[in-house]
């Protein structure tokens, strides 16, 4: 018997929802009041253990969609570049951050093919975008080709278990009372352990330091949340807020973490 071919990801979704980033109702709005509490905080910690001054470093964004990590960056003072492929996105991005009067760099282009020479970047940061693209160890040897001698990278993604599959493709996706995502937005199969990332980390010359995970805490929560947002009984942000991630040790969903070159 033939085995059932693997879903195809829709990363289209992203030029579809551009307009949601910075809308506290939309969907991927979600990411700012959800992720970037449990990673921004994380990231910072280990900058400031590491004696990185942010002021006068580049910082590279892989995959900044919206800007959502990107303008966390800038404020912390690193002249940041954002990458990626999807051009409503990114002017979404760029009109957010006049707004706000930051300036940042936005560019269209890949992961898998950076337009910037060797060695140009302090920091660079890939954040929920690994497992949406097929031949990621091609993004992970890009990334530290172009980061400097003793730089950092940073990274978080999610973990291939049956944890993820229940939470992020049964829930998140297909079960009629509780899905939010679209189809496909992430596909199980695509989904990367921790054992396989630093082992690819490794192979382009990147020393990898430490990985988080997540305490997600009540699961009947964090279902209820899916159900309300779902009908609509509350924001998007709310949504994100109620399903926070907070750092903690299991790795079985999401996880983060950083390597040195």
């Amino acid at each position: 018997m033939t085995a059932p071919a693997t879903p195809q990801i829709d990363n289209d979704v992203y030029d579809r929802l551009a307009h949601t980033w910075w809308d506290e109702h939309g969907l991927l709005n979600i990411l700012k009041a959800a992720v970037n509490p449990w990673r921004v905080p994380y990231f910072q910690h280990i900058l400031k253990e590491l004696g990185i001054d942010p002021k006068g470093k580049r910082a590279l964004d892989v995959g900044c969609g919206g800007g959502l990590l990107a303008e966390e960056f800038a404020t912390m003072g690193f002249a940041v570049t954002g990458i990626d492929p999807s051009e409503q996105s990114l002017a979404i991005a760029r009109a957010h951050a006049t707004e706000n009067r930051l300036q940042i760099d936005y560019r269209l282009g890949y992961g898998d093919a950076l337009p910037f020479e060797k060695e140009r970047f302090e920091v660079v940061y890939c954040c929920d975008v690994l497992e949406h693209i097929p031949n990621w160890d091609a993004v992970i040897g890009e990334i530290a080709r172009v980061l400097k001698q003793d730089g950092v990278f940073f990274y978080d993604t999610i973990n291939r278990t049956m944890f993820s599959k229940v939470m992020v493709i049964k829930l998140a996706q297909e079960w009629r009372l509780t899905r939010f995502f679209p189809p496909n937005v992430h596909v199980w199969e695509m989904f990367i352990t921790p054992e396989e990332l630093t082992t690819s980390l490794a192979r382009h010359g990147l020393r990898n330091q430490d990985l988080r995970g997540t305490n997600l805490g009540n699961p009947v929560r964090m279902i209820g949340a899916m159900w309300l947002y779902k009908q609509e009984k509350i924001s998007g942000s709310e949504f994100g807020r109620r399903i926070g991630f907070r750092e903690g040790t299991n790795l079985a969903g999401s996880y983060m973490g950083y390597a040195l070159k």
